[in-house]
């Protein structure tokens, strides 16, 4: 499978990601981040991080991609620093996979 890599967040928080090739998104907008996500498979993006900050305020979006096969929406961390949204979606999957919790604090 080939696809883009992109990241959508405020501009501290993601600029950065552009030397590593990153197609990067620069907004706060949750409209335009649920644009972005919206058009992501149909312009070949695989993988969309997004900061967590900005993911809290559309969890919509996040469900309804959650289980897409060919789109991985993945939650980082802002400037702000993490608000636990990534480990918790982490650990949800752990969980549904094996059964049990084992990544327990």
């Amino acid at each position: 499978m080939t696809g883009k890599i992109g990241i959508i967040g405020d501009k501290d928080s993601v600029l950065g990601f552009m030397a590593a090739g990153f197609t990067v998104f620069i907004t706060e907008s949750e409209a335009e981040a649920k644009e972005i996500i919206d058009s992501a498979i149909k312009n070949e993006f695989a993988i969309i991080y997004i900061t967590e900050d900005l993911l809290t305020k559309i969890p919509e979006v996040y469900d309804k991609y959650k289980t897409e096969p060919m789109l991985s929406i993945i939650p980082l961390p802002s400037k702000k620093g993490s608000t636990g949204l990534g480990m918790a979606n982490i650990k949800s999957s752990v969980e549904r996979a094996v059964g049990a919790d084992i990544l327990k604090d």
